[in-house]
């Protein structure tokens, strides 16, 4: 171990993990997001250590479903509960006023499953979207001309950590800059130190824009736009570290699907989740393309969408994951940087709407070399971190004391940099309580610099396709205290 190891292990040592690929090949098989591997790690591990693989073999064998295992089979031929640790997702019933629930890892339909009156009542996340959770089915039969169906009889919520966030804090004061970006990459299962003299970690320029993938996790309402070649990792964070997030990987979006369902009177994903990456976003086609720009507009504006009589809230935010094609110079072929996404993306006033944008092409590569070995938080722990701190309103009052804005500076300007330097301020300095605790130093080299750079990209990329919007940002700058 190391020093951070070592530091890692005593500061945290109830929510760090020792990840090496010798842990984690007890999970060859399955297929299985981040948050729950680490969970099991932790639950199977001593206080010296020692990480019991036969346990953790016996569990998954006893609680987590395979995917050529016949579950339906087994609950109508035998007749008798079976317990799971899975993800399921909720669907209410107006029409028969049942909560419906699919398990779709496992070929468990909506028209399949119903979860009991009583659980439902108990268990508030249960009402709609998606949870995991250890659960308990059994299958009802049903005589005369009503079909049988499997029953959600019994749920415990798999929300492992009671989030203390205020000891959180506390226990950042004990690291330097330098080794808190490294323990929050490492979080992510990624190695600060790799460095192959080209796309590595080389220097903190490079690990801030890395982190930088993390703002949509802790700031509410908060949109951005990745691109960067294909094997960059950006799927994987997106879909692995949080079970608050959705990403949608190809296929066609609906209004219903997205924002609210009329004929089912159900809210769509924009509400139900910190953060919605649509990965692919070249690939993506949509039902109805100016639906979904409208409604898409008065969102990522407000925080709204109106559909039908209906009209919802929402703080999810937005994350748009594309390709985009280098030269030899591993740079863009093109100056204009979205001319590969979909025509109701490429429209200026929508692309205003997005905060800032990520230069993934500096990003490095996944290589075995790149993946995580050592401490690290448990990814469970750390997404909880992440989900409570989108709630924690004194950051944005801290940048607000902080900045200074000129006269006549656009608003959506000012509100995107704002936002993406409470972002930053959350993950880099999460225990500074008023901006009286701020190294006015660090603010400008770890927040404001790069919101202002990942603005202005935004602004040049949209008068490249409408002249009418400028490219220039308002000149932002930090207040003389």
């Amino acid at each position: 171990m190391n020093g951070l190891d070592i530091k890692i292990k005593n500061t945290f040592s109830e929510e760090s993990v020792l990840k090496t690929s010798d842990n984690y090949g007890v999970f060859s098989g399955y297929n299985l997001p981040s948050f729950i591997k680490d969970w099991l790690i932790a639950k199977y591990t001593d206080q010296a250590g020692n990480v019991y693989r036969n346990d953790i073999l016996d569990f998954l064998e006893k609680y987590i479903p395979k995917k050529h295992e016949d579950i339906k089979g087994e609950l109508l031929v035998k007749n008798d509960e079976i317990k799971l640790l899975t993800r399921l997702l909720v669907e209410p019933d107006v029409k028969t006023g049942n909560l419906k629930f699919s398990i779709p890892d496992i070929g468990i339909k909506s028209n399949d499953g119903i979860i009991a009156p009583n659980i439902a009542k108990e268990f508030p996340e249960l009402r709609g979207g998606e949870s995991w959770g250890i659960i308990t089915l059994r299958y009802v039969p049903q005589m005369g001309k009503e079909k049988g169906f499997i029953e959600l009889s019994g749920y415990t919520p798999f929300k492992p950590y009671d989030v203390d966030i205020e000891y959180f804090k506390t226990i950042r004061k004990e690291y330097n800059i330098s080794d808190w970006i490294d323990l929050l990459i490492r979080s992510m299962e990624y190695n600060p130190d790799y460095d192959d003299n080209e796309f590595g970690f080389t220097n903190l320029t490079k690990k801030l824009l890395f982190l930088s993938r993390l703002l949509v996790f802790v700031e509410p309402n908060l949109n951005l736009i990745e691109l960067a070649p294909k094997g960059t990792g950006k799927s994987y964070i997106f879909g692995n570290l949080s079970k608050t997030g959705w990403m949608i990987s190809g296929g066609t979006i609906t209004r219903a699907k997205m924002f609210y369902d009329a004929n089912r009177g159900t809210e769509g994903l924009v509400g139900r989740y910190d953060y919605i990456a649509i990965d692919e976003i070249q690939t993506i086609k949509f039902s109805d393309e100016m639906e979904i720009a409208g409604a898409m507009k008065s969102y990522l504006e407000q925080g709204t969408f109106t559909v039908a009589n209906y009209k919802g809230t929402g703080q999810t935010g937005f994350i748009l994951l594309g390709n985009i094609p280098l030269n030899e110079n591993k740079k863009p072929t093109s100056k204009t940087y979205f001319e590969n996404l979909p025509k109701v993306f490429k429209e200026s006033a929508l692309l205003d709407r997005f905060h800032g944008f990520i230069k993934g092409w500096n990003l490095p590569r996944v290589t075995e070399d790149i993946k995580v070995k050592g401490y690290a938080l448990n990814v469970e722990y750390f997404s909880e971190i992440m989900h409570t701190l989108r709630t924690s309103g004194e950051y944005s009052v801290i940048v607000d004391d902080l900045l200074d804005i000129p006269n006549g500076a656009d608003t959506r300007d000012v509100k995107a940099i704002k936002k993406i330097c409470t972002g930053y301020l959350k993950l880099l300095f999460p225990h500074v309580k008023s901006s009286k605790d701020v190294d006015l130093t660090d603010f400008e080299n770890y927040c404001l610099q790069p919101a202002l750079e990942k603005r202005k990209i935004i602004k040049e990329q949209i008068h490249l396709i409408d002249s009418e919007f400028k490219p220039e940002i308002p000149n932002i700058t930090l207040k003389n205290y």
